[in-house]
């Protein structure tokens, strides 16, 4: 009991204590409410931020997660050279179209009926990128030979007509002359390409689940809009000529297509050039500009869609390159830059002309407009010019 009444008694100085300090703790609170107010409300700003931070990680992570979902999961060098690879086989196509009259000679008539040759690298990468993923240019040669089965088809059918040829004979008797409707055999080779837009192939080989990715890299371009060669982002507006005085030099040069394609100027969007090449649907349309120009002057070459792959390796072969220091660029002449000087060339467009300090241009999708642009000669992002013999 004595023990008992202790421990009551010494609970009972404890409570005391514990009230008596909480009194005043409650009065020092009191005496400083605006100091503990002030404070009270930076701990709840200090909660919400820590909250909001974790939020925005989280966002963060969410669109980081997007844009890696969107965007090409090969490297880009490998990227570039797959297209190379896919433009080569296209190159070799028409050179065997071109001379299929001496391949297959004897014939008395050849007949074409000949579709596009040509392809928008991006539909290819997404395509590729769908099925194979991260590629390489060893892993997607497979794929490759698969979509140009699919894209094109070249056949050559042989045709026999009876025709008659009037023939004149001479009797060595009588001298008598007599004519005669004679039959023979005319052999016609026709020639047939067709072929198909890699959008029309990806609908046929890719499963429901690949044909999604497709749809979403074509319309995200795999964030990576320029790699093949499609254009400028420059957003500035085209520039004056007047006052530039043009230096010639001995090349002749061709003012008919700098006019036409001055012309131009204002467009917005590549309608029609694209269109002209044979897409059907927008693609980056710079190098589908330039050989509009050509094509407006009765040329079937240089034609190109894109710069890298298609473009320079046809004035190259041609023996038509000058590099960055060429100086006797001429009116007419293409000229490629290569805006990230990664060694591919990212955009072109057609030489207005020079002063002897600048270069002139008249270029398509610059912006996705046709403008008047110029640039020092020695811009370091001038990749080089292909030269036109007219």
């Amino acid at each position: 009991a004595g023990n008992t009444a202790s421990a009551a008694q010494k609970t009972g100085k404890a409570a005391k204590t514990v009230k008596e300090k909480a009194q005043e703790a409650g009065a020092f609170v009191m005496r400083h409410k605006k100091g503990f107010l002030i404070a009270g409300a930076i701990f709840l700003l200090v909660c919400m931020l820590l909250n909001t931070m974790s939020s925005c990680s989280m966002m963060a992570q969410s669109i980081g997660s997007v844009v890696s979902g969107t965007t090409y999961p090969s490297d880009d060098p490998e990227l570039v050279a797959v297209e190379a690879d896919y433009a080569a086989k296209e190159t070799a196509l028409q050179a065997e179209i071109d001379n299929i009259e001496s391949s297959h000679p004897g014939y008395d008539e050849y007949r074409y009926d000949l579709d596009m040759i040509g392809h928008d690298p991006h539909e290819l990468a997404a395509y590729l990128s769908a099925v194979l993923q991260g590629y390489t240019r060893q892993s997607a040669q497979a794929e490759l030979e698969r979509v140009f089965d699919a894209q094109y088809e070249l056949t050559l059918t042989e045709e026999v007509e009876i025709r008659y040829r009037t023939e004149t004979s001479t009797d060595p008797v009588t001298g008598e002359t007599t004519t005669e409707e004679v039959p023979y055999e005319y052999y016609i080779l026709n020639v047939k390409l067709t072929s198909k837009p890699i959008s029309s192939v990806a609908s046929e080989l890719l499963t429901p689940e690949q044909l999604e990715m497709y749809q979403v890299y074509r319309q995200t371009l795999g964030n990576k809009p320029l790699i093949f060669g499609g254009g400028s982002p420059d957003t500035s507006n085209s520039e004056d000529l007047t006052g530039v005085v043009f230096v010639n030099g001995t090349r002749p040069g061709n003012q008919a297509v700098v006019d036409i394609a001055k012309s131009q100027v204002g467009n917005v969007g590549g309608q029609p050039y694209w269109s002209w090449y044979g897409f059907n649907s927008r693609v980056e349309w710079c190098a589908c500009f330039v050989s509009w120009c050509y094509g407006q002057m009765g040329l079937s070459e240089p034609r190109f869609a894109a710069c890298q792959s298609q473009g320079i390796p046809w004035f190259q072969s041609h023996g038509q390159w000058g590099g960055r220091d060429y100086a006797n660029i001429a009116p007419g002449d293409a000229i490629f830059f290569d805006w990230d000087l990664d060694g591919s060339a990212d955009h072109v467009g057609l030489v207005v002309g020079t002063d002897g300090s600048r270069v002139y241009t008249v270029e398509g999708n610059s912006g996705d407009a046709c403008k008047i642009k110029s640039y020092s000669l020695t811009y370091e992002c001038i990749k080089g010019y292909g030269l036109m013999n007219w």
